[in-house]
């Protein structure tokens, strides 16, 4: 089994600014759509008002948004990738059975920006590019599903949810520290994480230099008595805190 924590919605570079906390739940900004790109306007999504005021006012309610990963009334999650980042997790060899944990930059009020974790995929299927199931997910309103972004297409599908509360335990950052500086669990050293295999970003006690660039970040944590039994135990701990 693969845990992958995954780069969603707002910051610096995409969108202007984090993503806001609001009465003690995050709310993710999807980044703005590409020109060109389908979309869907921030007012739809009810988040006209939070998109402006993370913009700083360069977005608005008609500002078309990539809704993705898309959380469904049903408790689906339907998420796409594509290019390096689809490569990535494809020589990764992550499918179904994986565990996508979603992190993203947020604010609460005037506090300092930090990254802390907000949903969770399971995934049940994988649909690429091509695939009739693609027709399906179109019907959804899936922009991967909508047009092409990349010859490699793939959306991630199974249960999936948001988390319910800004549990402390749901924040990657160190207090008082810069997002990029984390504060992570001692599983995540010993199994490995991509794109984080220079020693000397592993701080000890649990504190790892985050790369500031990437969206992919995959630990294989074994499966049944040859798996961790701590990181298996921190999955669980973590769905339990968003539910």
């Amino acid at each position: 089994m693969k845990i992958i924590l995954s780069r969603k919605g707002f910051d610096s570079a995409s969108g202007g600014g984090p993503s806001p906390i609001v009465e003690g739940i995050p709310v993710s900004l999807p980044i703005p759509a590409g020109e060109g790109r389908p979309g869907v306007p921030y007012g739809d999504l009810g988040l006209a008002d939070h998109a402006a005021l993370a913009s700083r006012g360069r977005l608005g309610a008609a500002d078309l948004a990539h809704h993705d990963p898309m959380f469904l009334p049903d408790g689906t999650c339907l998420f796409g990738q594509c290019g390096a980042a689809q490569s990535h997790l494809e020589n990764c060899g992550v499918g179904a059975g994986d565990l996508f944990i979603f992190f993203g930059l947020f604010r609460q009020g005037r506090e300092r920006a930090h990254h802390r974790i907000f949903g969770w995929l399971w995934v049940d299927d994988v649909v690429r590019s091509g695939e009739p199931a693609m027709e399906d997910l179109r019907a959804l309103g899936h922009p991967h599903a909508l047009a092409a972004h990349g010859a490699n297409d793939a959306i991630y599908c199974g249960p999936g949810g948001t988390a319910r509360s800004s549990h402390a335990e749901l924040r990657l950052s160190v207090e008082d520290g810069p997002p990029s500086l984390w504060r992570v669990p001692a599983w995540m050293e010993r199994s490995g994480l991509s794109y984080h295999g220079r020693a000397d970003r592993w701080h000890g006690d649990g504190i790892l230099q985050s790369v500031s660039r990437g969206q992919e970040f995959v630990a294989d944590i074994g499966v049944g008595d040859a798996g961790d039994a701590d990181a298996h135990e921190w999955a669980h701990r973590m769905l339990a805190l968003m539910s």
